[in-house]
Formats: structure tokens, sequence, C-alpha cells
């Protein structure tokens, strides 16, 4: 499916969902509590989810790693239509959600280009 493996993904994954939690105050959008609230939350949704996927880099094997890139795509989705959703589109103040955008994009490319081969399916594979 890509060229991207399922260890380097969730690696990938944990610093993106470290950079969302402080990307309000990185970025200076803080002040708006759904912009802010947002990629906290999200954030700490792709922080939990890579550390349970079946990649080899992920302490917790539940989330085999086809169900975990379509839920990455659904979340980059939801992060790219959050300003949106949640009314801080705003065309005068584009950092607020601007970096959100790009994110959910970034997300959702990164998701299409891994591959779905996970520790459970080289496991099988050896058997």
């Amino acid at each position: 499916m890509g060229f991207i493996t399922s260890k380097a993904h969730t690696m990938i994954g944990l610093i993106v969902g470290l950079v969302l939690i402080l990307a309000p105050f990185l970025f200076g959008f803080s002040e708006n509590a759904p912009a802010t609230m947002v990629p906290i939350i999200i954030g700490i949704f792709i922080i939990i989810n890579e550390l349970i996927t079946t990649s080899p880099a992920s302490p917790i094997k539940l989330v085999p790693m086809k169900t975990h890139i379509i839920i990455d795509v659904l979340t980059g989705t939801f992060l790219a239509v959050s300003p949106w959703l949640f009314g801080f589109f705003d065309t005068e103040n584009p950092i607020q959600w601007v970096p959100h955008v790009l994110v959910g994009f970034l997300i959702i490319g990164y998701a299409l280009a891994t591959t779905t081969t996970d520790e459970r399916d080289t496991s099988i594979a050896s058997s």
C-alpha cells in the first residue's frame, strides 16, 4: 500500500500528537478555546491510538494496522474540517485554522503512505 513502514508511522504519529498538543501555544492561538481544544484532544487521541496498534513500535498490540490507518484518515479529516465544524475559521486570523487544515492533510497523507503489514501479519506468515 505504501512506502512508510508501520514502525516509522508510529514514530511519526507520536511526534504529530505531541506537536498538536503544543500547537496552540507554539503558534499563539491559545486564546481561542475551540481552536485550542481540538488539537489538544486530537493529539492525545493520536498518541493513545499509536500506542495500541500492532506496529512493532507499539507497546500494546490491540488495533490492527489496517484499522489504524482508517482511524488516522478519519482523524485527519476531522482535524482538517474542524475550523468549520467548531466555528473558528477566520480569514482575518488564519493562524487559528490553517495549522488544523495542514496537519489534518498531513495525517491523511502519511496514513495512506503507510504499509499495513503489522506485527500480527508477519507472525502469521512465519508460522
